[in-house]
């Protein structure tokens, strides 16, 4: 039970995003960017020490789950799924959010549907400090069927060139903190849907009642992705962050290797947190734990790296905000 045999191959996705930047070098143009192409965000300068920050993702195969449950009430949460992608990879240089845009591609105009999920990225917005300055929703019979849609969104930000964070100062011996996440956030589904829902896996309806959580398993995989940028810019204020990852498709140690100065690794202890019970589940249908690492985020959704000075402090004020934040490892 892998993720390959779901139908999505990680290392076909590092290796196309590897196409992509060697492609980009027969423009001179893309010079104009800073730091190039693969990170969580791309910097691009517009003078007086300022840099705009973007980025694009979407929420996945997880909209199936959502389509296949069709219950009024659970299409809002893929809103801030679509939201929380962006603005969550966003942040992570550094930036604070301006807008966002969504692209909405679907077979037929369903406006109720529609309705909960734009009210969904409106309310992800407004907590991300954020406006919704437009979009586009595309009809696109043939390609879609009546009762299918797509998403994905793009979000912009902005950051003084002396507060952008790189991961260039991160050092041996700095810690990672992990903040918590809402369960599976937006990655990992169609291993998800396989795992649990296939004639190969577990074959659980979603109606199935899951007594962990006391609802049915639709509504526990509908769980929106948890947003983080308020915590994040309250704590860019008060403390010395080194370098941030948002772990998505890749897991802990890919995303947090994205950052890492070239001869440093990260060491993380697994069993410094309890794992929600979805990954659990997810697991018991034949997953591997090797698997699993390396395509969910295992109960952690955000990791900020710091010094060892600076974690103690770091945590406590995340507690003030009523998170639950874990020392999960430290650079190597």
């Amino acid at each position: 039970m892998s993720y390959e045999s779901a139908g999505v191959s990680i290392a076909a996705g590092d290796n196309w995003v590897e196409t992509i930047k060697e492609l980009s070098k027969k423009y001179s143009c893309q010079n104009r960017a800073n730091g190039g192409i693969g990170g969580f965000s791309g910097l691009y300068g517009i003078g007086g020490g300022q840099y705009l920050a973007a980025c694009s993702d979407g929420v996945g195969t997880k909209v199936e789950i959502a389509r296949e449950y069709a219950r009024p009430g659970f299409y809002r949460p893929l809103g801030q799924d679509l939201v929380a992608m962006n603005v969550n990879d966003l942040i992570t240089c550094g930036a604070k959010p301006l807008f966002f845009l969504d692209y909405i591609a679907c077979g037929k105009l369903n406006a109720p549907l529609l309705s909960e999920i734009m009210d969904g990225i409106l309310a992800a917005c407004a907590e991300s400090h954020a406006v919704l300055l437009g979009g586009e929703t595309a009809e696109m019979p043939g390609v879609y069927p009546e009762t299918g849609f797509d998403l994905a969104g793009f979000s912009v930000g902005i950051v003084n060139e002396g507060n952008i964070i790189n991961g260039s100062k991160i050092e041996k011996g700095n810690k990672l903190i992990g903040i918590p996440s809402s369960g599976l956030h937006s990655n990992g589904f169609s291993l998800v849907r396989k795992a649990l829902l296939s004639g190969g896996g577990l074959s659980l309806s979603l109606n199935s009642h899951i007594n962990e959580y006391n609802k049915p398993l639709a509504e526990v995989l509908l769980t929106p992705t948890k947003l983080y940028v308020r915590q994040i810019l309250s704590v860019l204020e008060k403390f010395e962050v080194r370098g941030m990852a948002h772990i998505t498709g890749g897991g802990l140690e890919a995303n947090c290797m994205r950052i890492m100065p070239e001869g440093l690794s990260v060491k993380i202890d697994y069993s410094s947190w309890e794992r929600e019970y979805v990954f659990d589940l997810v697991a018991s249908a034949g997953a591997s734990e090797d698997e699993m690492r390396k395509v969910f985020n295992l109960g952690m959704g955000y990791v900020i790296i710091t010094t060892d000075t600076e974690a103690a402090k770091m945590m406590k004020h995340l507690e003030s905000m009523g998170e639950y934040p874990k020392i999960i490892g430290e650079v190597i």
